[in-house]
């Protein structure tokens, strides 16, 4: 039992696609991995910041405990019920969020036990001095029991930031090491998968090949007198066997009607004929096979949209002659279908059109108009026109469309199907490495672009503006007092706090800023053809909207916020690689801080 070229072309397709799925399924699993790293890396950092706060307030209360009995100046006595209760919340934070470590959390309880009896050392001597008994309190002080007793907190303290910083640099390094692996991951898996697609095709070249080569020995052979020559049908496919029997038959009869020459010699020249036909038919297709084997191994190599486009339009008409054309990809985040490349001279609206319009995605299979009086034309043609809609799908999703003008013959669709089958696999192999891509340059929290990216970015900016002779500016700002939404309301309310803040940003900016975040919460604007000055005042339009937000997360309200902003324009003094723009730009910014905050301040060096 033989398989068709069409079964084994379909098959190669599936192939590529389980190849697919699995990259995407590994490199899934190894970005959440690495996700998960991250995570725990910054809750160890959480607690190492918390528990040197709640050390701050007990070192700040017995500082001004001991400063009162001394001098007996009650100011240093006010804030000590403030610290002592801070020092108290703070310790408590920092049991709860060490829940998920036994040993930790133990090590916690203890220093929060050690810091209340300290708390209540420190109050003997505090209430002596405020009924005046300040020899009493001295001696209370100079018994050394408080002393001692913090010296046990510093000791317990210490022991236990030391084995959460020792987490915090494991689970920082675990983050990277995911990290990398998922970079070798994806580098690999391309490789894999481009190999076995170039395979794939190298197989299929050659299962055309041998038969083709066998039949052309075979024929040479009848040509040149030898009546016996046949041809094996064990061809390999369905098409070739076919031919392999009626060249036997053809052979067959040649021989039975040697005694009537002239009615075998036009019996021969019909078979004949028709041989050929199917022979050019069948070389045809196994140079349409090949063409488009070179044609998926560019597209498979392809890294943008403008070289995807530039090889469906160098291809596709070697594969469909004389029959114009357009490529239409499907845009998930505005549900239409988005031209990517045409052909043969015609034009297509640049804003494409929505998926309903087309009769082909809506069946879910092709869609023919050769008598537009007749059928139901797409609502995206033209009215009286003869065209094909092919429909793109990988696992039921819509890929995109093939939209071909004019009738598509028998032959011609041989070579439709080979082609869209090519097309479906390069698009959602495209959109897989674009997925990827944007996973490496933004950042996860605000979906702005990362510093990696920013600093690459930069570069070619500058290198860009150096040729044209265009001004480039740089925007450096950070959000004012950002430390006290994590202080007062936590780490999840001050990344809502950074998600408010970059979605004011990405709608204020124009569409060519590049907008970054720095690290934290600062975050950097590239603005290229335009100088600081012109820049200052899309700047203030967005400083002025950021501060007249209304800050909430979940049910509460966090209040107001605003942004302090540095601007600079690069010159032909500063370094080429940016470093010497984000210093001026950054110096601009403390300047705004130093001035009040809350305003914009243009880098002298931009002069």
């Amino acid at each position: 039992m033989f398989v068709s070229l069409t079964a084994r072309i379909t098959a190669i397709g599936l192939i590529v696609l389980l190849a697919l799925a699995s990259l995407a399924g590994l490199l899934a699993d190894a970005s959440y991995q690495a996700s998960q790293s991250v995570h725990w890396a910054a809750h160890s950092a959480g607690i190492i910041e918390t528990t040197e706060a709640a050390l701050g307030d007990l070192r700040e209360a017995e500082s001004g405990q001991r400063g009162f009995v001394i001098t007996r100046d009650p100011a240093y006595a006010r804030s000590y019920a403030e610290l002592v209760d801070s020092a108290a919340r703070t310790i408590a934070r920092v049991v709860e969020q060490t829940n998920d470590n036994p040993l930790q959390h133990a090590r916690a309880q203890k220093i929060a036990l050690l810091m209340k009896e300290r708390s209540t050392i420190l109050l003997q001597p505090l209430n002596l001095a405020r009924r005046g008994d300040f020899s009493g309190a001295v001696a209370v002080i100079a018994s050394g029991r408080g002393r001692e007793l913090m010296d046990a907190i510093s000791v317990r303290a210490q022991g236990f930031l030391d084995e959460e910083r020792a987490l915090q640099s494991t689970r920082q390094d675990a983050a990277v090491q995911r990290l990398e692996s998922g970079k070798r991951l994806a580098i690999l898996g391309a490789i894999a998968v481009a190999l076995v697609v170039v395979g794939s095709f190298a197989l299929l070249v050659r299962a055309i090949r041998r038969p083709l080569a066998t039949m052309m020995r075979a024929m040479t052979a009848l040509g040149s007198g030898e009546q016996d020559a046949r041809i094996d049908t064990a061809m390999g496919s369905r098409e070739f066997t076919r031919l392999a029997v009626g060249y036997n038959a053809m052979a067959d009869r040649l021989r039975g009607a040697v005694a009537d020459q002239g009615t075998s010699e036009r019996q021969l020249q019909i078979v004949n004929t028709e041989l050929e036909q199917n022979t050019k038919s069948l070389r045809e297709r196994g140079e349409v096979i090949e063409l488009l084997g070179g044609m998926a191994h560019r597209m498979q190599a392809a890294r943008t949209d403008d070289e995807l486009a530039q090889i469906v339009r160098v291809f596709v008409p070697q594969v469909l002659p004389d029959i114009p054309g357009a490529l239409y990809a499907h845009n998930n985040s505005r549900n239409c279908l988005a031209p990517v490349a045409s052909w043969g001279g015609i034009t297509v609206p640049i804003e494409g059109f929505a998926p309903e319009r087309c009769w082909a995605l809506r069946r879910g299979q092709s869609h023919s108009v050769e008598d537009p009086s007749r059928e139901i034309v797409c609502g995206h043609v033209a009215e009286n026109e003869v065209y094909h809609c092919e429909p793109l799908l990988a696992g039921g999703e819509v890929i995109g469309v093939l939209y071909l003008q004019g009738r598509i013959g028998a032959e011609n669709r041989f070579r439709m199907n080979v082609l869209t089958e090519n097309i479906a696999s390069a698009l959602v192999n495209h959109r897989l490495q674009r997925s990827l891509r944007e996973q490496t340059i933004r950042d996860p929290l605000t979906s702005l672009f990362n510093r990696r990216y920013m600093e690459e970015t930069l570069k070619l900016e500058i290198a860009r503006s150096l040729r044209a002779g265009s001004p480039l500016s740089l925007v450096m700002c950070d959000i004012d007092h950002f430390k006290r939404f994590n202080d007062e309301f936590g780490h999840d309310a001050g990344d809502s706090v950074l998600q408010m803040v970059a979605a004011e940003m990405r709608s204020r900016f124009r569409d060519g800023d590049v907008i970054c975040r720095f690290g934290g919460e600062e975050f950097t604007i590239i603005a290229p053809g335009t100088t600081a000055e012109a820049l200052a005042g899309r700047v203030e339009t967005v400083r002025r909207a950021i501060a007249e937000l209304a800050v909430r997360h979940g049910n509460r309200t966090l209040g107001s916020t605003s942004m302090s902003f540095g601007i600079a324009t690069w010159s032909d003094a500063m370094d080429r690689d940016g470093a010497t723009l984000i210093q001026a730009a950054d110096m601009a910014l403390y300047q705004s801080k130093r001035d009040g905050r809350n305003r914009a301040t243009i880098s002298m060096l931009a002069a």
